[in-house]
């Protein structure tokens, strides 16, 4: 399967993406080497390989999920780079 640049005018289309026709030849050799690459894997022998839940190895990339007391008041105060006696203060966002 290869994509053409009707397909990529198709999809931009339906993303309301508006493309010039420079972007949309460049996302047709994108998308094909995309394309030729999930090709390429296609070919590896993975009979002897176990399905994974997770990419990456999820017994040393988590650490355990334990309660931990809270960060003292003070402590958490003293690092603002604005507070008051009892709260953080930051810039207003909304008026």
């Amino acid at each position: 399967m290869s994509v053409t640049l009707k397909d990529v005018t198709y999809m931009a289309n339906l993303a309301r993406l508006q493309l010039t026709d420079e972007e949309a030849r460049a996302l047709v050799k994108d998308m094909n080497d995309i394309l030729g690459y999930m090709d390429l894997l296609e070919q590896v022998d993975t009979t002897n390989v176990p399905p994974l839940e997770h990419v990456t190895d999820t017994e040393t990339g988590f650490r355990p999920d334990k309660a931990l007391p809270p960060l003292d008041h003070e402590l958490a105060l003293k690092n603002a780079p604005d507070a008051d006696a009892d709260h953080f203060r930051v810039p207003r966002v909304i008026d």
